[in-house]
């Protein structure tokens, strides 16, 4: 399985993006998906999941009413959009598709694959 995740780049505080992970070599509308994120100098943390066909979404509180996860299974792209981007939200961020069909995290357990990572900072 190969996770591509792209869309990070450089926002300031307040700003938007939206990034994609596309999935390949696996059933992708078989597996909840996901995303965690490694701000820097810290441990990696859950961010957002959803179940295989979208109906279960999962958020941590710290992004909690910001961040919106979605997927496409028809174009095996999992996306998270950020709205009101802070600077404590800058971080490596990884999509994973779970090991499950209906649950992703907070465990990295959970996670079966893991995508490349894309960074993404937020300035002040």
């Amino acid at each position: 399985v190969q996770l591509q995740a792209s869309g990070g780049g450089l926002v300031q505080a307040g700003g938007s993006l939206r990034l994609a992970c596309a999935a390949s070599g696996r059933t992708f509308s078989s597996y909840a998906m996901g995303w965690f994120r490694r701000p820097p100098g810290k441990e990696r943390e859950y961010v957002a999941a959803i179940n295989l066909a979208g109906g279960s979404i999962y958020y941590s509180d710290a992004v909690k009413g910001r961040f919106t996860i979605s997927r496409d299974n028809a174009k095996n792209t999992v996306y998270l959009q950020m709205n009101d981007l802070k600077p404590e939200d800058t971080a490596v961020y990884y999509c994973a598709q779970s090991k499950y069909e209906g649950w992703l995290g907070p465990s990295e357990i959970d996670v079966k694959f893991w995508g490349q990572g894309t960074l993404v900072t937020v300035s002040s």
